[in-house]
């Protein structure tokens, strides 16, 4: 793990632009730091680190997951998530606390959203009996990050959404003041509008939705 993390720096060092990283780190309101290496160029540079015969044991997972995403530079976590996503398949039942630990630290639109859809939502698929038990603790808790990922989970399940759960969920939100929870009830809303408008029409008609939401959700829709 301390070669593949090392060779990882190397790589991102040696491609940092000072001038890029400024304009990075201003549009996250300079909450990070970063090398400015722009995503494509940082996806170029990681791709030999993601081949799936050279990745690190499974076992290994959280701690290196966790090493990164203390290191200072965004572009650490940018690769953490990527990297796990190589695992998804192979996600023990207890692999939800990496996850958990992705949302809850160094939190933001970037990762949580990346973690939401294409992490914790396959994590779901893979152990169905573990929904209950943690849309109720973060719906509970007062992370609006924890929150945002029990709505963005189905995001591209199409006509696999579970609806009762999403309505639940929302009807849970409502009321919120918080811009990032808003934004993501119109967001998936509008989502599943593409495969289901009559529904999504119905239930914002039947529901009082911040106006953020509502017309997030209804923007593809002629009403």
């Amino acid at each position: 793990m301390n070669d593949f993390l090392k060779t990882l720096e190397q790589e991102f060092e040696s491609n940092a632009d000072h001038k890029i990283a400024e304009g990075q780190k201003a549009y996250m309101r300079h909450q990070f730091d970063f090398y400015g290496i722009k995503a494509t160029k940082r996806r170029e540079l990681q791709k030999p680190f993601l081949v799936k015969s050279d990745l690190p044991a499974l076992a290994e997972l959280h701690q290196l997951v966790k090493t990164l995403w203390q290191k200072p530079q965004r572009e650490y976590q940018l690769f953490a998530q990527e990297l796990v996503f190589k695992y998804t398949k192979q996600f023990s039942i207890n692999d939800i606390s990496t996850l958990e630990y992705m949302v809850t630290h160094k939190s933001w639109w970037d990762t949580v959203d990346y973690i939401a859809v294409k992490l914790i939502g396959p994590y779901f698929e893979r152990y169905p009996e573990q929904l209950d038990t943690y849309l109720e603790k973060w719906l509970a808790s007062d992370n609006i990050w924890l929150q945002r990922c029990c709505l963005l989970y189905q995001l591209k399940r199409k006509d696999k959404i579970d609806t009762t759960r999403l309505s639940m969920i929302i009807q849970r939100l409502l009321g919120s003041k918080e811009f990032f929870i808003n934004k993501a009830i119109g967001w998936v809303l509008r989502e599943y509008s593409k495969t289901n408008p009559k529904w999504v029409k119905d239930f914002v008609a039947k529901n009082d939705l911040a106006k953020l939401s509502e017309r997030e959700a209804l923007r593809l829709m002629d009403c």
